[in-house]
């Protein structure tokens, strides 16, 4: 089996990547994985062939796709806040990018399988009391709205039988590691490694924010599930909400403290920012049903979550 990861070298896609060589997927072994990005990692595997550059560049398009590769995980996109500050860049990557993607691995006979690594921000801020598939969408970003259109353009080939895919909508996914540049939601991640060291943060939301949370460990499986998985199930929207915790930040925070001592709370303050708390903080209960129809899961708690994120 032949695999092709776009934006292997991002914080998703280097879990992801040691993931496949270490586990396959499906129960069936990997014998070439082709990582794409700018700066992808080095592996120490005969198997692993990086490929550095760029999904908008069409003959580094041309060469990953070279291989014919059986399953495609598109990981690749210019994250929410600095598409925002770059809209050319945003478009280039999130949209036109993802719409080449889908029209190079269109095939009449033997489609591969893509799966798409949407975002939750689709949704936009005016959530209902519950979110589902069947959720309206209505980005507050480009990032959103340029994810929302490589949905349905991937759900069109699906439909007219030239590939085979499904897209999936991932949540808060922690914890990156650095500042988070460039990320609007760059303070769910710093919360763990900020607590854990011992180093003062300044919240940009209130510590009674609901968010959705996920490891980038279940993330990583879930996306290896979702390729291994019967995606007709998921219906003609071919698209499905990955499971996460709904925790408040200060469940979080308190999980964070049970491992590393209560004194760690008192490091966290708060000053909320109106966009980021509307946009990553008062988020509703999701309903995850058609994912976990799949075999999709979520992290089980907050300490399952610190678990996962921090090891132990």
């Amino acid at each position: 089996m032949k695999v092709l990861v776009t934006g292997a070298g991002g914080f998703i896609g280097q879990m992801l990547c040691g993931q496949l060589l270490s586990d396959g997927l499906g129960g069936q072994r990997i014998d070439q994985l082709i990582g794409l990005d700018l700066q992808p990692p080095q592996m120490n595997d005969a198997r692993w062939l990086p490929l550095a550059g760029s999904l908008t560049e069409p003959e580094r398009m041309a060469q990953a796709l070279q291989a014919m590769p059986d399953v495609v995980f598109h990981l690749a996109s210019l994250p929410g806040g600095a598409a925002e500050a770059q809209p050319a860049l945003g478009r280039a990557v999130n949209l036109q990018a993802s719409m080449a993607l889908i029209e190079a691995l269109e095939r009449p006979v033997a489609p591969p399988r893509l799966i798409l690594a949407s975002t939750v921000a689709v949704y936009g801020a005016d959530l209902p009391a519950c979110v589902d598939e069947q959720t309206p969408t209505a980005p507050g970003l480009s990032y959103g709205a340029h994810k929302r259109i490589a949905e349905i353009l991937l759900a069109d080939a699906v439909r007219r039988g030239r590939l085979q895919g499904a897209s999936l909508r991932l949540p808060g996914v922690v914890a990156r590691p650095g500042d988070g540049a460039g990320l609007m939601s760059a303070f769910m991640s710093q919360l763990f490694w900020r607590l854990r060291d011992g180093q003062a943060l300044t919240l940009p939301v209130r510590p009674e924010g609901m968010a959705w949370w996920i490891s980038a460990a279940q993330c990583a499986r879930n996306l290896r599930q979702a390729a291994a998985s019967d995606l007709g199930a998921l219906g003609p929207r071919c698209l499905a909400l990955m499971p996460a915790l709904h925790l408040s930040v200060q469940a979080v925070m308190a999980a964070l403290a049970r491992r590393y001592g209560q004194d760690r709370l008192a490091l966290v303050h708060s000053e909320p920012d109106p966009k980021v708390e509307r946009l990553f903080a008062q988020y509703p209960p999701l309903r995850t049903e058609l994912a976990e129809r799949i075999g999709l899961r979520h992290d089980g708690d907050a300490d399952g979550l610190v678990a996962a994120v921090l090891g132990g």
